[in-house]
């Protein structure tokens, strides 16, 4: 999504060539690439996803994944248990391939929850933590620590890893929660009358050097799901899918979205459904 000053820059990759050029040129120097490897007719898009390419093998969020693990494992909270019994859709303990299957229905608590609406249930009923105090901070500043939720997310999302994506439409508040969803990613409300679909419903769209994906298409779905939880180089910083959420509603002037919201989970799992059938790639690497 795109901030509104930056609304009249949306559009096809023919118009900002000095500034390609630049930032371009800086992050092929950080990649160590120089800018005459590259033909002049390369795509920002190509070049940038080289630039992931090179940065992929040393991935930051590989380090906070482990403090997940460790968080996921150690007893913690006023029950000093730890999560081992967390169940996250696919039995008690059940980590692998889970984050793959969520969102989903959850028969505990009535409602469809996402990895990180889940893990925020266990804290509370396994652990005894106050679900306030949970998600006091749920997002990090940047270049500060990842949160124990950011943390927790990006291990049991990196355990998803060549997982196929496969959100449930089983139950009748699955296919509501899509439905929601669906209807929120359509919906134009703020002052500059923005909606999901401003910036992710049509092909050929770009905010600065960034390709938008086409969220409408499967494949574009899946790629774009597959690697949330990301670890964002520009700001030094795991993001997670609630993260992206109540950005992209920042972006848009819209209310505030509240972490675990019914609307940023309805949201949530109407881009995963379209993104069934998909391989989880994360925690992925960001610009």
């Amino acid at each position: 999504m795109l901030d509104a000053q930056d609304s009249a820059r949306v559009s096809t990759p023919r118009h900002e060539t000095w500034l390609r050029r630049t930032v371009l040129g800086g992050m092929l120097a950080i990649a160590g690439v120089s800018a005459p490897a590259f033909a002049a007719e390369q795509s920002t898009a190509e070049a940038i996803a080289q630039y992931r390419e090179m940065l992929a093998d040393g991935n930051p969020a590989e380090l906070i994944e482990m403090r997940g693990e460790e968080l996921w494992k150690t007893p913690r909270g006023p029950n000093n248990v730890s999560l081992a019994q967390c169940d996250l859709g696919l039995g008690a303990g059940v980590v692998k391939d889970a984050y793959a299957q969520l969102p989903r229905y959850f028969p505990d608590t009535k409602r469809v929850l996402d990895a990180e609406s889940r893990i925020v249930e266990c804290m509370v009923n396994l652990q005894g933590f106050k679900r306030a105090d949970v998600i006091k901070q749920p997002f990090s500043k940047e270049g500060q620590d990842p949160t124990d939720l950011e943390s927790l997310t990006a291990y049991v999302a990196g355990q998803s890893r060549g997982a196929v994506i496969h959100v449930p439409q089983a139950h009748k508040e699955e296919k509501d929660a899509y439905a929601r969803g669906q209807k929120i990613f359509y919906y134009r409300a703020g002052p500059y009358d923005f909606s999901c679909a401003s910036c992710h419903g049509s092909d050929d769209k770009r905010i600065r050097l960034q390709d938008l994906p086409n969220l409408t298409k499967p494949a574009a779905a899946r790629q774009a799901f597959a690697t949330w939880p990301g670890y964002r180089v520009s700001q030094g910083a795991l993001r997670t899918i609630q993260w992206r959420m109540y950005d992209c509603f920042r972006q848009q002037r819209m209310p505030e979205l509240n972490y675990g919201s019914q609307a940023s989970i309805d949201l949530i799992t109407f881009l995963g459904v379209m993104a069934n059938g998909g391989k989880m790639d994360a925690p992925g690497l960001k610009r």
